[in-house]
């Protein structure tokens, strides 16, 4: 298997040559993606570096961290890579990890790795409040628009990925910006790719952070509901029509259906000055709770259906040679 890694660099002048320093001798080649820098991070790379492994990419414009991740990993595929690994050059990301985001994909458990934080108790200790209930947030609408319920800390940008894989996602439909790993996320989920969490430890260094939660924060709600309603239709309506339809459809019409009743039973009796009955009541109510129990099911349905089996077992066996096969008994 060849791995290589992918550096997106904005910015980290400080930081690459000491992640690019600690990379091990596992890896084939090192892609550092300058994403049209200020500080000319690619020519400093060049003019420093003494890896013979390392490539700088360059990007005409800034894409953000999702552009200069795909210019990597078109390279990657280019280049006939098996594993394209992704680390920061902020020096957050230890690359020291590196084995146990690629063990998963060698022994094809998985075919996308990528850090949790949140794993083991001391891993957020340093982690600030503000930082530790935004990701919870957002892994939560991560889980409801990707379909991965198994996983946590969707923004975690340590991954690693099959190359095989890749070649199923629309990479240049993929977000460039902050929304990039959940896009990832969402991505996998429709081609049904196994993705599995490596715990790690967070680690702050003196970067400063480019995201402003205010003014992200509506946009990260419409594309997580986008994605939510792009995975329903794709997975219960055109993919396929199973029980987890069945239940949130009736669901959701018992619930419009019972509260437009009640609703326009409670605008009628205040216009007439009339009290509700109590079977006028229950009318309203029993449609409710019993669509409320259709899309608990319903949810429980989704949550059972993260996929299992890896993409990249029957993706390989699609890519091997066919061999051809000598019938011996006929020289006997």
């Amino acid at each position: 298997m060849k791995i290589a890694v992918a550096i997106p660099c904005y910015k980290v002048t400080l930081h690459v040559m000491g992640v690019i320093a600690a990379i091990g001798p596992e890896v084939e080649a090192i892609y550092a993606v300058d994403d049209a820098c200020p500080n000319q991070s690619g020519k400093f790379i060049e003019e420093h570096n003494i890896d013979p492994r390392v490539r700088v990419l360059y990007n005409s414009e800034n894409r953000g961290v999702g552009g200069a991740i795909v210019t990597a990993y078109k390279a990657a595929i280019a280049d006939k890579m098996d594993i394209v690994v992704k680390i920061d050059g902020d020096g957050q990301m230890n690359p020291a990890l590196l084995p146990q985001f690629v063990r998963p994909l060698l022994r094809k458990q998985a075919d996308y790795t990528k850090g949790n934080r949140f794993f083991r108790p001391e891993s957020v200790q340093n982690m600030p409040a503000v930082r530790l209930f935004g990701n919870a947030v957002l892994s939560f609408l991560t889980k409801l628009s990707c379909g991965y319920w198994n996983s946590m800390d969707p923004t975690n940008g340590y991954t690693a990925i099959r190359t095989n894989v890749l070649e199923e996602l629309p990479l240049d439909k993929l977000e460039h910006r902050y929304f990039f790993e959940t896009d990832m996320l969402f991505r996998l989920n429709t081609v049904r790719a196994v993705v599995k969490d490596v715990p790690m430890d967070s680690v702050y260094a003196d970067e400063e952070s480019n995201l402003k939660i205010g003014k992200i924060l509506p946009e990260f709600l419409r594309k997580h509901l986008s994605r939510l309603g792009r995975r329903y239709v794709y997975n219960y309506l055109v993919r396929d029509f199973n029980v987890g339809t069945v239940y949130s459809l009736v669901g959701v019409l018992l619930v419009l259906g019972g509260s437009l009743f009640g609703l326009l039973h409670w605008i009628s009796g205040n216009a007439h000055n009339q009290t509700a009955s109590s079977g006028t009541v229950m009318l309203a109510a029993l449609p409710i709770i019993i669509g409320i129990q259709c899309i608990i099911a319903f949810m429980h349905y989704d949550v059972s259906n993260v996929p299992t089996e890896p993409l990249s077992i029957s993706l390989d066996d699609l890519q091997a040679p066919v061999r051809q096969s000598t019938n011996t008994d006929l020289d006997i």
